[in-house]
């Protein structure tokens, strides 16, 4: 559409996605910042405060809430979730306005989530991105080495010595992406 329609800006195409019935879809994402892991993440159309407040209750369910919470300042952060992450027990930290360099292993993680996945895939509906990024996600925490992480998966996995068997790759994220290992037959 936007090839076609170069003058085009995005809420004029946005408009005509609209008109298609094809829904803009947002992406809530908690991350955990000491081995980058994606600790929960929910989809929707609409994301009010509530809804985010109801994500926090969701990933920190069992009075396992984390001391802190790095976040952004968007409007879907209301007073519904400031007081539900008080409650309990999480002190939020804001960063600067327009300053995403505050939060860069989140930055990192949503350019990751769009260069190596949402780029290659049409997604439909709401069900179809949480199918494709559940699958994204089990990748980047399992298979996924991170140079940060000294080239290894958020979840650990150990290096395999030759004499366990050839290398196969096994599709992940339907085809997108391979893990790599040896086959013990």
């Amino acid at each position: 559409m936007s090839l076609a329609n170069p003058c085009w800006g995005a809420p004029r195409i946005h408009g005509e996605l609209l008109k298609l019935g094809i829904q803009l879809l947002f992406v809530f994402v908690i991350l955990d910042h000491d081995r980058r892991r994606p600790i929960h993440f929910a989809v929707t159309s609409n994301p009010t405060t509530e809804w985010t407040a109801r994500q926090l209750l969701e990933a920190f369910p069992w009075d396992n809430a984390p001391r802190y919470l790095l976040r952004d300042r968007d409007g879907a952060y209301g007073e519904k979730f400031c007081e539900t992450a008080k409650w309990m027990g999480i002190r939020e930290v804001l960063t600067a306005p327009r300053s995403p360099w505050q939060n860069a292993y989140a930055e990192r993680l949503i350019g990751s989530i769009r260069r190596e996945c949402l780029d290659h895939v049409i997604v439909f509906h709401a069900a179809g991105l949480r199918r494709i990024l559940q699958d994204y996600f089990e990748y980047y925490e399992t298979c996924r080495t991170h140079l940060s992480l000294e080239k290894d998966a958020p979840v650990s996995r150990p290096a395999e010595p030759p004499w366990l068997g050839p290398v196969i790759e096994i599709p992940k994220v339907g085809g997108l992406h391979h893990l790599y290992t040896r086959n013990a037959a």
